[in-house]
This record gives structure tokens, sequence and C-alpha cells, in this order.
């Protein structure tokens, strides 16, 4: 019997003002993800859902296929790392999700991505 995959998510958000156009309600926020691997065994990420909530409580979901582009192998005590980006139409807002991924045997099983908060730096108190 093989342990269980033991997989960490860490995520870091930035705002992007150079892509952002308040006065048009248009927010762009970049985030990195790390997944790492502190399990014994390898795994692999084949999809992601997000669920992506502005300011005033609207939800967007978004769900695929890998993440940018790629299905990543991730042995143990390696990590993978990622940037990819979100628009919404208020300065704040959060994003929540998980990873589904399978286990060296094939078997699936799914990371929680806790949430995070995508915020423009002068509202943060």
């Amino acid at each position: 019997m093989i342990d269980s995959p033991r997989v960490c998510v860490h995520v870091q958000s930035i705002y992007v003002e150079s892509q952002s156009s308040p006065d048009e309600e248009r927010f762009v926020f970049a985030y990195t993800v790390t997944i790492r691997n502190v399990g014994r065994v390898p795994v692999q990420l084949l999809g992601r859902y997000w669920l992506i909530t502005n300011g005033n409580g609207r939800e967007t979901e978004v769900q695929g296929e890998g993440v940018v582009g790629e299905q990543p192998h991730i042995v143990p005590g390696e990590e993978y790392q990622y940037t990819s980006g979100a628009v919404i139409e208020t300065p704040m807002g959060t994003m929540q999700g998980h990873y589904e991924m399978v286990d060296v045997d094939g078997n699936p099983f799914r990371i929680a991505i806790p949430v995070f908060r995508l915020a423009v730096p002068t509202l943060i108190h």
C-alpha cells in the first residue's frame, strides 16, 4: 500500500495597474500558484476549477483542463509554479477552487485551493 498523495498549494496575487481601467470597471490581477508535492508518490494535475467572486458578490466559475496549457507531473519533493490572471469588475474580490489530480496509479483526488484575496493595494488597511 502506498501513502496517499499530499499536495500543498500556495497562492500570491498582485494588482496589475497597467492593464486595469477602473473607470471602465476593469480590475486585472495576476496570481502565482506554487503546487508542492510533499507526499511520497508522483502526482499529475489534470484540471482546475475556480470560483471568482467580485466585491458585489457576483460569482464566475472557471474550469478546464490543466493550468496554463499544461498538465504537469510533480514528483515527491518538487514543486510546480505558474502565473495566470483574473479580471473582475470591482477593486476587491476573492478566488478559491480546487485541482483535479491523479496519483501514480491513476487514482483521482482533489486538492482544495483556499480562498485568497484580489485587492487593489490602496484599499487594503
